[in-house]
């Protein structure tokens, strides 16, 4: 399998796509002016305990409080006064210091923790921790216990904090682990000096920018190229590989060709895709997706597919397909939070368990936890996808004006029924003579064509003249009724 990252830099925004066998799997988006919270770290002040929820509020200099909850408190703390009760560790007023583990999302402020974390290439440190752990994704028995060993022995010796052992820390010579978490006990030295003198409300410390921050966290061995169409981001990331990960350095390109970087690997063409509620598959059956603010659903329709044996194998082999093509479409548009996927009925159990194991297996390559139950007698199937920043389409779009992000406009006709009663309500109440009618142009033609009759009527009924003026910039659900 070839893999490449494409770094496309302008000066409003950064964007990252990994490609996997030609085929657009993530996209990370960075903009100037709304750059991500995540993994900065300010000192901030306790505006408001909620002992129900457990959790409270505090202020961090931003537009919205950040949302602390007990769980997200220091381990150290929490196992010295070992209560479960939020008001036994925080207070109004209070100065603390936190760090972003999620972005803001629709209304909702940052999510916050006072448990530090501070990540390289190979590990991260948590300052505050007395223990050292290695990541899930390092299966290999023997390879974990020597990384432990290694983290353990460095942290007594230097009577810091714990580190966590990344996956890219897997089958590294111990030489460069060292040396990766003494650049980490450096660089905390360099954040304590800040954190004793800051004030409330202030900054602290933002983490690396994305061009550099996808060197550090998405490359892995077997990345054939990284191209980045920015000369000056090009140097920058030479510079921090030549330092941290010399072993990337032949791998990064600067691209100079003469189209647009995405262009060349139909990387637009994907993104307006995944901004579609339908996605075709190769069988002829489709996806649709509908995102709500709580819950995405997924379902799966055999569409024109008919298979070529019986009903039963042509389900199978769409929910097969429904598979793969879901685990590339949450990574792909970021979706997060309780996903539910209505796979087409299965008769076989063995089917359902191959399916299963199907998307499991799919999200293997998602660097997002995820959490999948059985398939249900419904056919459906529960899971969870960690959600820290927002999804492609709430980067990307906005409610429409019109129908305000419903996806639907009443009809012409209901508007004119609707428009009718406000008539009679308007005249009723204040005993006009004439009125005058501001829609949308399809609603004025409907009301002096096709319902003309009815409106001859209704002037009779109640004893009014009533005018229309068709208003462009009106859509289908405005109008107005003006009393003359």
């Amino acid at each position: 399998m070839s893999e490449e990252i494409l770094i496309n830099v302008t000066p409003p925004e950064t964007r990252v796509a990994v490609i996997e066998n030609g085929v657009l799997q993530e996209l990370i988006i960075e903009r100037s002016r709304s750059r991500g919270l995540v993994g900065n770290i300010y000192k901030g002040e306790v505006c408001r305990v909620l002992p129900g929820m457990q959790a409270a509020f505090v202020d961090i200099g931003l537009d919205r409080a950040a949302f602390l909850h007990l769980s997200d408190l220091c381990s150290r703390d929490l196992e010295k006064k070992g209560s479960e009760n939020i008001e036994a560790y925080l207070h109004q007023g209070q100065h603390i210091v936190v760090q972003v583990v999620k972005d803001p999302l629709g209304t909702k402020g940052p999510r916050i923790t006072t448990e530090l974390s501070i990540p390289s290439r190979f590990q991260v440190y948590m300052p505050y921790s007395s223990n050292s752990g290695v990541s899930q994704r390092i299966e290999c028995d023997e390879e974990r216990t020597r990384l432990k060993t290694c983290l353990e022995a460095f942290r007594k010796q230097y009577k810091c904090g714990g580190f966590i052992a990344r996956t890219a820390a897997e089958c590294v010579e111990e030489a460069v682990l060292i040396a990766d978490m003494t650049f980490l006990l450096k660089l905390w030295e360099s954040i304590s000096a800040k954190i004793a003198g800051a004030k409330t409300k202030e900054f602290i410390h933002k983490d690396l920018p994305l061009s550099i921050r996808t060197l550090r966290d998405l490359y892995k061995e077997g990345i054939e190229r990284v191209r980045v169409d920015s000369r000056e981001t090009y140097h920058r990331l030479i510079e921090f590989a030549e330092i941290f990960v010399p072993e990337i350095v032949p791998v990064v390109e600067h691209y100079t060709g003469e189209g647009p970087l995405f262009d060349i690997y139909n990387v637009e063409d994907e993104i307006q895709k995944a901004l579609d509620r339908k996605v075709s598959l190769k069988s002829g059956g489709h996806l649709v997706f509908d995102q709500t603010e709580s819950m995405t659903t997924v379902d799966v329709n055999t569409g024109g597919y008919v298979g070529g044996k019986n009903l039963e194998e042509t389900i199978f082999k769409t929910n097969l397909e429904a598979a793969q093509t879901i685990s590339r479409q949450l990574r792909l548009r970021n979706l997060g939070g309780i996903i539910i996927i209505d796979f087409i009925d299965m008769q076989s159990d063995d089917h359902k368990k191959q399916v299963l194991q199907a998307l499991e297996r799919c999200l293997e390559k998602d660097r997002a936890k995820t959490k999948i139950t059985e398939v249900s007698i419904l056919g459906l199937v529960e899971m969870t996808r960690k959600r820290t920043r927002e999804s492609l389409e709430h980067i990307l779009c906005e409610p429409c004006s019109a129908c305000g992000g419903r996806g639907v406009l009443k009809t012409s006709e209901s508007m004119c029924l609707e428009i009718f009663r406000e008539i009679i309500r308007e005249v009723r109440q204040y005993k006009v003579q004439k009125l005058l009618v501001l829609a949308s142009n399809s609603v004025v033609e409907m009301l002096l064509d096709e319902e003309a009759d009815m409106l001859a009527e209704l002037e009779s009924f109640l004893g009014v003249q009533i005018k229309f003026r068709a208003e462009s910039e009106y859509n289908q659900e405005q109008y107005d009724v003006v009393l003359l």
